[in-house]
């Protein structure tokens, strides 16, 4: 499947489904603890039995308030919760408390920093239209086996049921797959670092549904919106939105049309495919839900929860690049976990050059977390210790090789650098007598690279520094080695 028409554009909208990590439910002190056995977490709220009424949790409240306010979104001074009507076994009600035509917050937008493969880096503000609360829906797992049909019963968990959502709707402001990839992976660092969920993907802690339509220009009307429901990776938003992008414009190419409708990514196959036409409003029937009242969030609350919000991603990378001279790549990659980037402004503090210390922690540090599955806000190697080792090798204490064969072990045991090195007697050799007595020694062993490099085959004084560097097992001090071997070569 392929176009030849370059000129058709795309427009991408996301609706992002954040799972709010209060612990009880967002109208019922139900549990919201994932992983447990099926149906634990559920009480007659949950389960819609006649007689009970919700009760809207406060956090909820506060952490949809603060969430609104760090994607610049204004916060109504009045909004309200509907009924959905939503006929499908994992909603027991038969129901969806939501918001419809007042939500708690409207017109915002984010900063995007998009990476395409082969293109410059560029920044792009992404309006978004709304963010509302609602209730999740349970989960049904589909069991058996059948030749023909498949599976043969489904089964429903209700623990989800009730669960706290924040839904983010994006303006169709997207074009490309990447973009697309890009805005929910920030979407997803703010809520990280507000504290206001977890963020989990793996666990539907945040799901996207990506609505997408293409046009033959950009002056040209939008075309018929597909929706793609319940994406749950980054990678699959992209591979997906470039997978139907591509589908829509052969579509218009061969002459057909775009049905408006609802359709799933298969991974395995790697393309969407069908599975219903697309709802309308009308069809959900919303009115105002008589069992909950007005919300309004006066203006001295909503005061306190903007002080409680942290630096964000954004303002971090800016920072980093502007105050710290950092490249947008590294600025990137230390700000995408809160807790690197905290650790990384600790290590800065006490004392450690910034580009220095985000080689080591973006670098070794990394590769050791990630590979042991820990985690830098409990990593045994502290700030203050990483700037030490940092400052050795600064201060010709040790070199950059011997620095990389003990972090290992620091990492593991958090010992301070400065009494293993002395330990192990692992300081750098700085007597230049010492050193020139083993340059001489090296170049009365290797007479025919002494010849070779003296006849203009300069690129040997590497030979000349390995050999050291091997003989004294990299405790030579390289810049002093380097001048005193270049001085003797010479003479």
């Amino acid at each position: 499947m392929s176009s030849s028409n370059t000129e058709w554009q795309a427009v991408i909208g996301l609706e992002t489904h954040v799972q709010l990590g209060t612990d009880s439910k967002i109208f019922t002190s139900a549990s919201t603890h994932f992983g447990d056995a099926p149906n634990t977490h559920i009480d007659p709220v949950v389960c819609g039995l006649p007689g009970t009424l919700p009760v809207l949790n406060k956090k909820v409240l506060e952490y949809a308030v603060k969430a609104s306010m760090a994607l610049n979104l204004n916060i109504a001074r009045h909004s309200k919760f509907d009924r959905k009507q939503y006929f499908y076994p994992d909603l027991p009600k038969n129901y969806q408390i939501s918001q419809f035509d007042e939500p708690i917050a409207e017109e915002g937008w984010i900063e995007v920093e998009v990476a395409e493969k082969g293109k410059d880096t560029y920044l792009k503000k992404i309006g978004i239209e709304r963010l509302h609360m609602e209730e999740d829906a349970g989960k049904l797992v589909h069991s058996g086996s059948d030749r023909l049909a498949g599976s043969t019963h489904s089964l429903v968990d209700y623990n989800r049921a009730g669960v706290a959502l924040a839904e983010i709707v994006s303006k169709p402001d997207l074009r490309t797959g990447r973009e697309a990839a890009e805005y929910a992976a920030e979407i997803r660092r703010i809520v990280r670092y507000l504290g206001v969920s977890d963020g989990n993907m793996q666990e539907g802690s945040l799901r996207c549904d990506v609505n997408i339509s293409v046009r033959r220009d950009e002056n040209a009307p939008f075309g018929t919106k597909v929706e793609i429901k319940n994406m749950n990776s980054f990678s699959a938003i992209q591979k997906a939105c470039e997978y139907e992008i591509e589908r829509q414009i052969c579509l218009y190419e061969e002459g057909g049309v775009v049905n408006q409708e609802t359709r799933l990514w298969d991974e395995s196959r790697q393309l969407t495919k069908s599975m219903r036409s697309k709802e309308g409003s009308s069809d959900y029937r919303y009115f105002p839900d008589p069992d909950l009242g007005p919300i309004e969030v006066s203006a001295d609350l909503q005061r306190k929860w903007r002080l409680e919000l942290p630096e964000l991603p954004a303002a971090k990378r800016h920072r980093y690049a502007d105050e710290m001279g950092l490249s947008a790549y590294d600025a990137r990659v230390l700000t995408d976990e809160l807790a690197m980037a905290v650790y990384f402004e600790a290590v800065v503090l006490e004392g450690a050059d910034p580009k220095i210390a985000s080689n080591w922690i973006t670098g070794d540090i990394a590769a050791y977390v990630k590979a042991n599955k820990k985690d830098f806000s409990t990593l045994p190697l502290r700030p203050s210790e990483l700037a030490e080792m940092i400052q050795l090798i600064s201060d010709a204490k040790i070199s950059g090789k011997i620095a990389k064969e003990i972090l290992p072990e620091l990492l593991q045991t958090g010992c301070s650098p400065k009494e293993y090195v002395e330990r192990n007697g692992l300081g750098m050799i700085s007597d230049s007598v010492f050193i020139t007595s083993m340059i001489n020694e090296l170049l009365v062993a290797h007479p025919a690279e002494v010849e070779a490099f003296r006849s203009g085959k300069t690129k040997l004084q590497g030979f000349f520094v390995g050999q050291l560097m091997k003989k004294t097992g990299g405790k030579i001090d390289p810049k002093l080695a380097n001048t005193i071997l270049l001085k003797q070569l010479q003479a």
